[in-house]
């Protein structure tokens, strides 16, 4: 790893924060501790984060909700960590979106060697330098800029993350609540349309055959194949 990543530990049990802590620690990140799922989606939402080790059984939210509000929003992997140790339960954990699982109780140099692998694979899907495209469409993430054709293309702070959201997850449909949750805007879920409206404007997108934001009736929108 080139540069300190930062680690996000969402467990309930002391012993293993502690643990794990000194670990990443150790081995170069910086690790940030939550006890629970509340704890861990703030920091998760006011953080930018490298990786989640996550334990399943957590007191208040479960493992499996908080992956899934996870990945509504981001790839940023995700190792559980759990005391469930049955098939169906670790195939229904990568079936939600986690990247690893590794079960209690587990080697912490085990452990250590997962959580280098998973940062050295996000590593690589970030090489080509913070550039997310559709078509003639260009988005820096570094810069917080948008371009098409060459041309820049001013939007507001949401009209950006709307479109950092949807080129983020090509495959994904995303409903309005989803949307509005991520780009943690107020209102209701049809104001999302407002802004899906303007944002086609700005970026030369025709609102009756849209090129680069799609709407899915009945589902909500997704970028194009353009």
């Amino acid at each position: 790893m080139k540069e300190k990543q930062t680690v996000l530990v969402v467990d309930d049990e002391p012993k293993i924060l502690s643990l794990v802590k000194s670990y990443l620690e150790l081995n170069g990140c910086t690790a940030l501790c939550a006890k629970n799922g509340r704890e861990g989606m703030a920091f998760f939402e006011e953080q930018e984060v490298s990786l989640i080790l996550l334990d399943l059984m957590l007191p208040d939210i479960s493992g499996e909700e908080f992956c899934k509000k996870v990945r509504r929003v981001s790839d940023v992997p995700i190792i559980m960590i759990t005391a469930k140790v049955d098939e169906e339960s670790v195939i229904h954990g990568l079936a939600i979106g986690a990247d690893d699982y590794v079960c209690k109780p587990f080697s912490p140099r085990q452990l250590m060697a997962r959580v280098r692998a998973a940062l050295r694979r996000n590593e690589g899907k970030g090489a080509g330098g913070g550039f997310l495209s559709c078509g003639d469409l260009l988005v820096d993430t570094a810069k917080r800029s948008v371009s098409r054709n060459g041309k820049p293309v001013v939007l507001t702070r949401d009209e950006y993350n709307i479109l950092v959201l949807l080129l983020s997850r090509r495959s994904k449909i995303f409903t309005r609540d989803e949307i509005l949750e991520a780009i943690k805007g107020d209102g209701f879920d049809r104001s999302i349309d407002s802004h899906i409206k303007r944002l086609r404007s700005k970026i030369g997108d025709d609102s009756k055959a849209p090129r680069y934001i799609l709407t899915v009736y009945g589902m909500g929108y997704r970028i194009g194949e353009t």
